[in-house]
C-alpha cells in the first residue's frame, strides 16, 4: 500500500467513525436523552469530520509540494489550498 492509499484508508476510517457517531446522535435524540449527551456526541462528529477534512487538505499540500519539486505544475494553487483549508474553519 502506497502513501496515497494509506491516507485514503485513514480518511475513510475517519468518515466511517463520524457516520457511526452521527447515528449515535440520532439515537440519543430519539431516546429523549439529555441535551448534554446530544451536544457531546455532536462535538465528536464535528471533530471527526474536521480531522478528515484537514487530512484531505494536508494530502493536497503534500501532493503540490512533491509535484513542484519534480518540476510539474501542482494540481492546485496556494490560493486554492488556502481556500480549502479555511472552508474547514
Amino acid at each position: 500500500m502506497n502513501a496515497e492509499e494509506a491516507a485514503t484508508t485513514d480518511i475513510l476510517n475517519r468518515l466511517h467513525r463520524a457516520q457511526g457517531q452521527l447515528a449515535a446522535v440520532i439515537a440519543v435524540i430519539e431516546s429523549g436523552r439529555d441535551r448534554k449527551d446530544v451536544v457531546t456526541q455532536l462535538a465528536a462528529v464535528s471533530r471527526a469530520l474536521d480531522r478528515a477534512g484537514f487530512k484531505i487538505v494536508a494530502g493536497g499540500m503534500r501532493q503540490c509540494l512533491a509535484e513542484q519539486q519534480d518540476g510539474f505544475a501542482p494540481p492546485m494553487t496556494e490560493a486554492e489550498l488556502e481556500k480549502l483549508f479555511l472552508a474547514l474553519a
